[in-house]
């Protein structure tokens, strides 16, 4: 199988895209040659990576919202298809980690990962499927791609919502790629272990916090770049191709 690393033409769009995962795969999908749509709420931090793709030669465009703005993000994608067309890429990566034992019934923090990673992320496919499908009845493929977790698959103690709301993101996206294929949406779902973002800078469990910090001395962590560049894969396959699920770990995390 030959695979071209080239996204010429291709339309995307990337949530959570102001650090992290979101900002380097913004990245290197402009560096494939693609447009890139960046959807989050803190603006100036689009603005800079706006700046810095259009360094490199591509082309990007500032989106402002909230992605649990289920209106806003509508808006979102109408200025996307007035402005480019419709979008044949969704990186549907907003998320938040706020792990601790549930008996400290942080219930604020359980709302808040379930808005996010739950319902964020189904209102970002209500925003943009329309556009995904539309686009591949054009072009032969679009692809939708959701950030879960490793922790969908494992268990580790503190983590409950946080993996819950992962296993959601791991197992919808199998039901949206058995409706979705037919038409030519390719679905998958990102797993990746763990990954050196602002992620862990929200945590407030001393207990998790310290773990965290364990695991920085026996193994690397994860880049964002690492995660980028298998987004990047993931839509440059041949629109035949499509893997359903991929787990990225580091090579030392054991589970």
């Amino acid at each position: 199988m030959s695979i071209s690393m080239n996204l010429d033409g291709r339309i995307a769009v990337v949530t959570g895209a102001s650090s992290g995962i979101g900002a380097a795969t913004a990245e290197h999908l402009a560096s494939l040659g693609a447009r890139v749509a960046l959807v989050a709420r803190r603006a100036d931090r689009l603005d800079d990576l706006a700046a810095r793709i259009a360094d490199g030669g591509g082309r990007a465009l500032v989106l402002a919202a909230d992605v649990t703005d289920a209106a806003a993000l509508r808006e979102a994608a109408g200025r996307v298809r007035s402005e480019w067309g419709p979008a044949g890429l969704l990186f549907n990566n907003a998320g938040v980690m706020l792990p601790a034992p549930v008996e400290q019934l942080a219930a604020d923090q359980w709302r808040h990962q379930i808005d996010l990673n739950v319902t964020g992320l189904m209102n970002a496919v209500e925003a943009f499927l329309p556009q995904l499908v539309e686009s591949a009845a054009a072009n032969g493929v679009a692809d939708l791609v959701n950030t879960s977790s490793i922790l969908a698959q494992n268990v580790l103690p503190g983590f409950a919502v946080y993996s819950a709301t992962k296993a959601y993101v791991t197992h919808l996206s199998r039901h949206l790629r058995a409706e979705l294929g037919g038409k030519d949406v390719r679905v998958s779902a990102i797993e990746p272990g763990i990954v050196g973002t602002e992620l862990q800078d929200h945590v407030t469990d001393q207990g998790v916090r310290a773990w965290l910090e364990g695991s920085r001395e026996v193994m690397e962590w994860l880049t964002p770049q690492d995660v980028a560049a298998t987004v990047g894969f993931l839509a440059s396959l041949p629109p035949r191709v499509n893997l359903q699920q991929v787990t990225i770990m580091p090579t030392r995390q054991a589970s």
